[in-house]
This record gives C-alpha cells, structure tokens and sequence, in this order.
C-alpha cells in the first residue's frame, strides 16, 4: 500500500499542476443559472454578455481564464486559448513577412508607413489564426492566439540596453507618434470587432539592466517619470485605446511594478480612463515574491497583483492548483510554476484562506471575457470580418514589397564624402566583406518570425550590382571576441581581406551587431556584452581593426553598419568616406542597402536615438536620472545627434510661420513650413520641429520634438505643409502642484535637419496658464 500511495501521490499532483487544456468543474461548485444564456447572443451588448458568462463559471473556471493560456470549458463549449503572441515587426508563429526591426521602423520618420505596415501584419495574424482553428477544431494553441505583445513603447535611455532594438527609439513624443500609429494598425476601426488586440508594454519605467530586471527598484524623479517615462503609455491608452498593457518586472520606488496600485488602477485606469486588459509579463508575478521579496508567500503575490489592478499572469501553461499543493515552498529558489505563468494557479487557495474575495478576481475574469468578444471569439464567423483570411493572405508579393520600402525608408546615411551612391559604370570590382555581410539571421534582430525566404546584403548588392560587376566576398572577421580568445582574428583572414581590397574599385564592410548579442537577458560570453546588454558602445575591437587594415589599403571603404543601438565609432566617422546605418532591416533588407549603395533610392532615414562618441559619455547604465541623457538632455557633443541623416541631395528650410503669435494652452498651433529641394535629384525630406519647453528653466529638456512629417520633394521644387501643434504637447510635469502645467511665457519653435541643425525659427507667447492633464 506504501508502494502504491509513493506512485499514485506524485500522479496525482503531476496532473493537478494542470497538464490538460481544459477545466472540469466539480458539478456541486457550478452556479446554477435559470436565464437564458445572453453571452451566446452577439445582438446582446458586450458587457451584459461577459457578465451572463461570468456568473455562470464556478471559481476554478474564472481562475483558470486569468492563467497564460485559458483552459477549455467542455460544459460551456468555450476552447481552449492562449495569450501569449508577439508581433513585434511580424506574425512570429510560422513564416511569414518579417519588416524591420521596431528601432529602423522608426528612423522612417514616416508614422503613417507604419501604421500600414500594422495592419498587414494584422492581416496575417487573423489568417494563421484562423488556419489554426480550422486545424484543430477550434482550439488555439499558443501563438496562434489574437491578442498580441506589442508594440514595446519604453523610452531607449542608454544604448547599452540589449532590448532597446525593440523601441521606438529615445523620444517620448517620437515613440508615443508610432505606437499610436501600429496600435491603429493592428487593432483596426470596425465599430465592433478588434481586428487583432496590441499591448503597451512594459509598464511603467524599464530599460535595462537585464541582469537585474527580475529585482530592479526603477527610482526616477517625479519629473522624469512624468515627462520621459509615462508619455507614451498615456498617448496609446487616450489616443490610439489600446486593448491591453502588460506590466514590466521591475519595480518603481519599491513596489513591484505588477503589483502597484499607483500605476495600474489610480494611473492607468482612473486617470487616463484605460478599460482593457492588463497582463503581467511572463513570470513577473512570481517576481513579487521570490526576487523582490514583496510578500512572503505566492499566494499573497498572485492577490497583491490582482488587487492593484493586474488581470492575468502572462507565461507558460498554467492551470489551477488546489490549496494542498501550495504548500513548502523555498522562497530563495524561483518557483517553476511561478516562472512559467501558474502564479494566479494560487487565486483558489487565496480565496479559500481569506486573502482575497471572489468577486475581486471576477474584476479581472470580466476584462478577460471582454478581450475575447471584442475579438468575435465567441460569435459566428460570419458576423467577424476577417474570418475569411486565409494563409494565402501571408507574405504575399504586396506584403513583401512593403517590407522592401519599410526598410528603404529605414536606411541612415551617416556620412558621404561623395562616394555614394556608387556608379555601375566606374564600380566593376566590388568587394564584400564583414561579419553580417551574409548573414540573414542579422537581419532579422529579435522577437521575430522566420521569413519564407531573405535577401542578404551580399546577395543584394550582387543583383543590384549589374551584369557587368565582379563581386567577391570574404568574412573578413568575427563580431565581437569571445571571452576564451576562440574565435580570435587571425592574420590569415585579415591579410586576405586585404589582398582581395587591392583587386577592388571600392569595399563594402558589413558589420555592427546581431541580436545574438544585445538582446534580452541572456548569456552572451563576449567581450563588452553581458546578459544581453552592452558593457561598451564601441565598435567592437576585431572590426575597427580590420577597416583601419582596409582602409589602409588606399581604396574607398564603405561601412555599412548593422545594429539595434547606437555605436560609437569616432575613427570611422573620421577617416571614412562613407557610412551607412542600416539597423536589422528584415527579409527584404539586402535589396533596401544595396538600393540605397548604388542610388536606386535616396535615403532619407533619420536617428530615432543619438549616437555617442564613446562610453565615457553615458551615466550610470543603472542610473534612471534623464540628466545627460539623449539629446533632451545631454550636455555633451553627441557623434551624430537625433533627428539626424543624410540625403543625396539637398534641402533647405525657406519659411516658416505660425498662424499667430499668441495662445492659450487648449490651443493649437497651426506651422505653415515651406522646403525647396536645392538639389538635382528628387528625394524625402523629414521635416522636424521642436520646442524649447521652459523657457530659462534649468530644470527642463533643452529642446523636445513636438511635430514631424516626411514628405516628398522634386529636384528644384519646393512643398509647403502645416503641421498641427497642440500647446498642451508642451506641458511639464510640476512637481509642487503634482500635475502637468504650461507654462505662459515665451517660447522658440525650431525646425531643421536634426536636433542640432535647426534654421528656421519661430517665436510664439503662450498666454494663459492650464491644467493640460
């Protein structure tokens, strides 16, 4: 009997972690309800539908629904789900179009380009979700689910962080202008059905350090918080109402950030109105209690969250676990089950012991029903829009040709000494030659699906090249060094680089970084990475000493940079005659740089984030003070500044005006910019203008972007636009009055090439004082 019981125990257990994909209530704890079941009804309106459905759930079925991947109800017909997707730059569950890393996406300048780009992905998310269901009989198994992680709106404040390729960049208005733009795109405008569901993540303050992130305090001032950090996440949830947001791991002047009822309920829902769905980020609920040391026990972890307004624990499968097996515990040692998504698994004991009411964890059960019949879950497929799509509808040859021009617009041209654009007829003899020349997994970066099929740059330069071009290739050198000298440069390889540059009219050096080495947290065993993020912003050593060997060669050398971040490289900047910053450019990127390489397309792509001349210029990479950070706030001289970028040709700012010189705080500026092309070829110019915010403040940012447009211009024409500027973009956070003020007073409208090359100016009064919250 011994025997039997040593066996039969650890099944029994085994199968109550939740080894199933579905719930079967004890039929004595199923509420009985008489009323006609409304939530089938898609007539019904959608709150009086979620709660028919909630009352009739018992305890472990709500419970269940709040876990990473709901369970199905077999006694209600309701399947199986999951929550766990990613879109980040593309559908990531099976092949399909992979557009530009977030960071390229928004050196286009162009919101409106993005905003397209959503939607495509958007469309080949419903169609592999509907192929799933198709499938498998109407189950959806993990990442084939329809609400999604994305877009990633944390402020990139420090270039070291590895996952700062998945942002927007370093600018507050920059970022909130394209994470409305994808939200739109993704979620669509039908009156009633959400076409795929986004999140703003990581909620609130989070960049780094990933080695730290399970147990980071984020302390930022009040003024940092409210005029870097928060922006964003306000501009999705009033502007664009995103559907969901998910919760960072970290935590903000001690509270766990999942489990803070300042950030989720008085912030989030009460003061910007946010109705949806908040997700915890995978395992962050177990980080209350084994890394933070919040609470003592999980129990109380998975109660603090949801009290403060977090609704459902993001991870891996998870099911309900009855109070017996919530017991013995080592609060030194991550839990798996907390890890791996289960945290909620511990509501049912929570309730049991009193820690927590059954009608408060409905709260969260009801924002989860909602998601999924605003999604048209639960309705006929007729009725939903997009139930049609099918996988014909996948990186399509359209689809594809966006990606192309998504990572055109992307490109950065750094400098250019009159080397490019290459001409076909003088460049018969090229030479390829760096470490992601030929590598297609450089161009995709992270957080990514897998193409069908990509297009290196070495591959694109040799089909853009011409008939009549010569162009070889050679690795050259690695990346970076690994810390145990294996992969060691030697002088073999360096001296065949160099003997095959002396055969060549020009080289073209393809090198930087892959997401193999930023990224997030991860064990990265190379000189200057750790855990994902960088420990120097320089061109790592094996590179720069193989360009100073090319270029001593006498021949013209073109760097093509790839990377998630900004890099340092003030030897290049110098002795080079040309660079190009091409980040992770997507399937369709080594056409996009060789276009650019030899003129087919006039770049245009501007730097979302300043590049440093060094690492000595950075704070504290743990340091969440913005004082001498990105250029809102840096007092140094940056190597290219934000905003930045080259063309091949030439524009000039010739007028602008506002339509009046004074204006209340609830007004909006109306900036008439007029640009003429000076130059002989017809291209984009990317109009930028910014404020000065305070006025002799010392206080504030120096200058901050308010307005932004791309526009198209022919050689010797010029375009004249206006751009809407409200005045309450130029509000600041007061820390006395504890709430955003404009200040009256004056204030200099800027516009120009970069954030450092401003000609045209514009002075305006504002005369009244407002709340502008």
């Amino acid at each position: 009997m011994t025997i039997l019981k040593c066996i039969l125990f650890p099944l029994a257990l085994f199968l109550s972690l939740g080894i199933t994909d579905e719930v079967r209530a004890d039929d004595s704890l199923v509420p009985k309800v008489d009323a006609p079941e409304i939530w089938r009804d898609p007539t019904q309106q959608t709150d009086a539908r979620v709660h028919d459905l909630l009352q009739r759930l018992s305890l472990d079925e709500k419970v269940s629904q709040i876990l990473a991947n709901p369970p199905a109800i077999p006694r209600l017909g309701i399947p199986a789900y999951s929550h766990r997707n990613e879109c980040l730059h593309g559908i990531v569950s099976r092949p399909g179009t992979v557009f530009p890393q977030a960071i390229g996406m928004a050196a286009t300048w162009d919101a409106p380009l993005i905003q397209d780009e959503a939607d495509v992905i958007s469309t080949e998310a419903r169609a592999q979700h509907n192929d799933y269901v198709a499938k498998h009989g109407g189950n959806s198994g993990e990442q084939n689910g329809l609400n999604f992680y994305s877009p990633n709106i944390n402020i990139f404040r420090d270039p070291r962080w590895g996952r700062g390729q998945e942002t927007y960049g370093e600018d507050p208005f920059l970022t909130s202008q394209f994470g409305i733009a994808f939200i739109r795109g993704l979620q669509g405008d039908n009156p009633k059905y959400i076409k795929v569901m986004g999140c703003a993540k990581h909620f609130a303050v989070h960049s780094g350090p990933e080695s730290q992130r399970h147990r980071f305090d984020a302390k930022p001032s009040q003024r940092d918080l409210y005029d870097t950090y928060l922006p964003a996440f306000e501009a999705l949830v009033r502007d664009a109402h995103v559907g969901t947001v998910m919760g960072a791991y970290s935590s903000l002047n001690g509270t766990p950030d999942c489990a803070d009822p300042f950030l989720l309920n008085e912030l989030l829902r009460k003061q910007w109105g946010f109705k949806g769905l908040v997700f915890s980020d995978g395992g962050a609920i177990g980080d209350i209690w084994v890394a933070h040391k919040y609470v003592s026990t999980p129990e109380e972890a998975a109660v603090a969250a949801v009290k403060a307004g977090c609704d459902v624990s993001s991870g891996g499968m998870g099911q309900v676990l009855p109070a017996s097996s919530t017991s013995n515990h080592n609060p030194r040692k991550a839990d798996d089950g907390l890890r791996a998504g289960r945290a909620f698994s511990y509501l049912v004991a929570a309730v049991q012991k009193g820690l927590i009411s059954e009608d408060q964890i409905n709260t969260s059960v009801a924002r989860e029903l909602e998601l999924r019949f605003r999604l048209g879950m639960f309705d006929p497929p007729s009725l939903v829009p997009w139930s049609r799509l099918g996988v014909d509808q996948i990186d399509t040859g359209e689809h594809r040709a966006l990606a192309l021009k998504v990572a055109q617009e992307s490109i950065v041209l750094l400098k250019n000494d009159g080397l490019l654009p290459l001409s076909r007829q003088k460049t018969r003899h090229i030479l390829v030659v760096g470490p992601n020349a030929d590598s297609s997994t450089m161009l995709i970066g992270s957080y990514t699906g897998q193409p069908s099929r990509s297009v290196t740059i070495l591959q694109g330069i040799k089909e853009t090249a011409g008939p009549d071009a010569d162009v070889s290739y050679v690795p050259g050198c690695p990346l970076a060094l690994k810390h145990d000298r294996s992969n060691q440069q030697t002088a073999a390889a360096t001296a065949q680089a160099v003997a095959a540059a002396g055969n060549a009219d020009v080289v073209i050096f393809v090198g930087g970084l892959a997401a193999s080495l930023e990224k997030e947290e991860g064990r990265v065993p190379y000189d200057g990475f750790d855990d994902g993020d960088r420990t120097a912003i320089e061109l790592p050593a094996p590179q720069e000493d193989l360009l100073k060997a090319l270029c001593g060669t006498g021949k013209p050398v073109v760097f093509v940079n790839c990377s998630g971040s900004a890099i340092a490289m003030p030897w290049e900047s110098t002795h080079l005659p040309a660079i190009l910053q091409a980040w992770y450019p997507g399937e369709e990127g080594g056409h996009a740089v060789a276009q650019v390489l030899f003129g087919d397309v006039n770049p245009a792509g501007r730097l979302p984030v300043t590049f440093y001349a060094s690492t000595n210029d950075l704070p504290p990479f743990d340091d969440y003070s913005m004082n001498n950070r990105t250029y809102r706030y840096f007092n140094g001289k940056p190597l290219f500044a934000f905003g930045y970028g080259l063309s091949y040709t030439n524009f000039e700012y010739v007028q602008m005006a506002a339509n009046t010189t004074e204006f209340g705080a609830d007004d909006t500026i109306q900036l008439t910019l007029t640009i003429k092309n000076t130059g002989e070829r017809e291209g984009d110019a990317v109009e930028q203008i910014y404020v000065n915010q305070r006025p002799n403040s010392s206080a504030g940012s120096k200058l901050s972007l308010c307005a932004f447009a791309r526009i198209h211009v022919l050689a010797g024409h010029r375009k004249t636009t206006t751009l809407q500027i409200p005045v309450r973009g130029f509000r600041r956070w007061d820390e006395i009055q504890q709430r955003y003020v404009v200040d009256p007073g004056q204030y200099e409208i800027t516009a120009g090439r970069a954030s450092d090359d401003l000609s045209a100016q514009a002075s305006l009064k504002v005369v009244i004082r407002s709340k502008a919250g």
